[in-house]
């Protein structure tokens, strides 16, 4: 966009953008930013916004949360690193995290580990088992939850605590 927009404006677009899906501060921050406001305005526009409830880093951070672990297949690692990137506070970061169970993210490690141990071709247990410990661990999963799963015997069908 060229030229400055009014605070008015902004006001209007953000709240419209906001309507139709959850964003957080920083990313109200960049747009305007890239809008060509001052910090001034900016700060004002925020302000409104978070009085109208339009912006609320914890419920983005709750909904950032349960999106990237249901359908991203992201462990805890990766999505804190997620949220790092969105400039949510690591008090909000700690506490949100926190509220997911465990057995959420071994819900969604279980199929996945499964699923590459199947298209693992000629590798012998030991080395299945790096394969599947790194991949795990690049998707962001707690070694330690990787190891529970891991660690059943054969292909992982009796994994009472995934």
């Amino acid at each position: 966009m060229t030229g400055q927009i009014t605070e008015k404006e902004a006001l209007l677009r953000l709240s419209a953008l906001c309507v139709r899906g959850e964003h957080c501060s920083y990313e109200m921050e960049e747009k305007m930013r890239r809008w060509g406001m001052d910090a001034e305005a900016q700060a004002r526009v925020l302000d409104a916004l978070r009085r109208g409830k339009f912006v609320d880093d914890e419920r983005y951070a709750r909904a950032f949360v349960s999106d990237k672990i249901r359908y991203n297949k992201w462990g805890r690692r990766k999505v804190e690193q997620g949220l790092w990137a969105k400039r949510i506070d690591g008090e909000v970061r700690r506490r949100v995290l926190d509220e997911v169970p465990d057995a959420d993210y071994l819900a969604v490690l279980r199929p996945l580990l499964k699923a590459r141990a199947r298209s693992a071709r000629g590798a012998d247990a030991a080395a299945l088992n790096r394969s599947l410990v790194r991949y795990a661990l690049g998707r962001g999963f707690d070694y330690r939850l990787v190891r529970q799963c891991i660690d059943v015997p054969d292909d992982m069908e009796d994994c009472d605590g995934c």
